[in-house]
C-alpha cells in the first residue's frame, strides 16, 4: 500500500510564568458601583486567547454579580496598572489571582458596610450572591449589593480594591542545577493518527487526542479554543513552516511563502480537559496557552516513525525529508 497510517505520542511539562527568578507581578484595580456593576483595570491585553472573559468571570464569581455586569477595562497604559506582558502562559495565573485578590479587597469594605447595615456583629456570615449580600443561613435577610454602594458614595466611600500578585520563582544555582525556576507546571499528553503517502512523501494528520491538565478550566470553551488554536501550530510547526535564511536574510518574509496551516489542513482534534485543582492559582486554574502546541510535532514525528519506521530529526517534515529518509531506510 502506498499509504500507511500511523500513531504517535508525546507528553509534556512546562513551566508557567516567566521563571527562574525574573520579576514577574501583575496588577489590578476594582471597583464595586452603585448601579450593582463593577469594573475591573488590567494592564493585561486579550490578544485573542479570551483573558478578558477570565478575568470578568473571575470577578463575578468573588462579588456574587452576573458576569454581565463586570465591564473589564485592560491594555490602556493611561488608566490600567501594569500586569506583564501577555506570554509565558501567565496571564489567567498571574493576573487572575491579582484580580481575585483585588476583588476580595473590594469585598472586604462591602461586607464591612453591609454587616452594620445589616445589625450582625461580623461579616463572616455574610454570602454574596445574585446581586445581594445576604446572612448565611437566613437568606430573607439581605441588602442589594447596588444599594450598599450607593449609600458608601453618599457617604463620601468608595468599594474599592486593588492588588499586585507576584509568581514566585527562584534562580536555579549555577553549580548544583537546583532551584524552584517555575510554579506551576502545566502537564499534557497528545496522542496523533496521521497517514503518509510513501510515493509522495505527504503527510496528512487525521486526529489528534489532547489531554491538558489546566487546573481548573474556568472557561472550558476557551481552553478547548486554546488547545485546538496550539494543535493548529503545532501541526504547522510539524509538517509546513519553515523560515528560510540567506547570510541572516529572511527569504520568505510573508505568507506567500511561509505557509500555515489552514482550516483545511487541520485534523480532527479531541481535547481532553484534566482538573486537577491548583491551590495557588485563581479557583485552582493554571495556564493551557503554550502547553497546547508543545506536545503536537513530536506526537506527529512518533506517528511517522510508527506508520513507515523513519525517525524525523529536523522540522518541517516534508515530502521531500520524508522521500530521502524513504530512499536511504529502502536502501539499506
Amino acid at each position: 500500500m502506498a499509504k500507511k497510517k500511523g500513531i504517535g505520542i508525546a507528553s509534556i511539562m512546562y513551566g508557567t510564568g516567566y521563571g527562574n527568578g525574573f520579576p514577574d507581578a501583575s496588577s489590578a484595580f476594582v471597583e464595586i458601583h452603585d448601579d450593582g456593576t463593577a469594573t475591573v483595570l488590567t494592564g493585561a491585553v486579550d490578544v485573542g486567547q479570551g483573558s478578558d472573559t477570565v478575568f470578568a468571570q473571575i470577578a463575578a464569581e468573588e462579588l456574587g454579580l452576573l458576569v454581565e455586569n463586570v465591564t473589564v477595562v485592560s491594555g490602556d497604559t493611561e488608566t490600567t496598572p501594569d500586569a506583564g506582558t501577555t506570554a509565558a502562559t501567565r496571564q489567567t495565573y498571574t493576573t487572575g489571582n491579582a484580580v481575585k485578590m483585588a476583588c476580595t479587597k473590594a469585598k472586604q469594605v462591602l461586607l464591612e458596610r453591609a454587616a452594620r447595615e445589616l445589625g450582625v456583629n461580623t461579616i463572616e456570615g455574610l454570602v454574596l450572591g445574585e446581586g445581594k449580600v445576604f446572612v448565611k443561613g437566613f437568606p430573607q435577610k439581605y441588602l442589594w449589593i447596588k444599594d450598599v454602594a450607593t449609600r458608601a458614595r453618599f457617604g463620601g466611600a468608595r468599594l474599592l480594591g486593588e492588588y499586585t500578585f507576584i509568581s514566585h520563582s527562584t534562580e536555579l544555582d549555577r553549580e548544583t542545577g537546583q532551584g524552584a525556576p517555575y510554579w506551576p507546571y502545566a502537564f499534557a499528553t497528545q496522542i496523533a493518527e496521521v497517514e503518509v503517502d510513501t510515493e509522495t512523501g505527504k503527510v496528512e494528520v487525521l486526529k489528534i487526542v489532547a489531554a491538558h491538565d489546566v487546573g481548573k478550566a474556568i472557561n472550558k470553551v476557551g481552553v478547548e479554543g486554546q488547545i485546538s488554536g496550539g494543535v493548529a501550530q503545532g501541526v504547522g510547526y510539524a509538517l509546513i513552516e519553515e523560515m528560510e535564511l540567506n547570510q541572516g536574510k529572511i527569504k520568505n518574509p510573508s505568507f506567500t511563502g511561509y505557509l500555515i496551516p489552514t482550516v483545511l489542513d487541520m485534523p480532527e482534534v479531541v481535547p481532553i480537559i484534566i482538573e486537577e485543582y491548583e491551590p495557588t492559582g485563581p479557583y485552582g486554574a493554571k495556564g493551557v496557552g503554550e502547553p497546547a502546541m508543545l506536545p503536537t510535532a513530536a506526537a506527529i514525528l512518533n506517528a511517522i516513525y510508527d506508520a513507515v519506521g523513519i525517525r524525523i530529526t529536523e522540522m518541517p517534515a516534508t515530502p521531500e525529508i520524508i522521500l530521502a529518509k524513504i530512499s536511504s531506510l529502502r536502501e539499506a
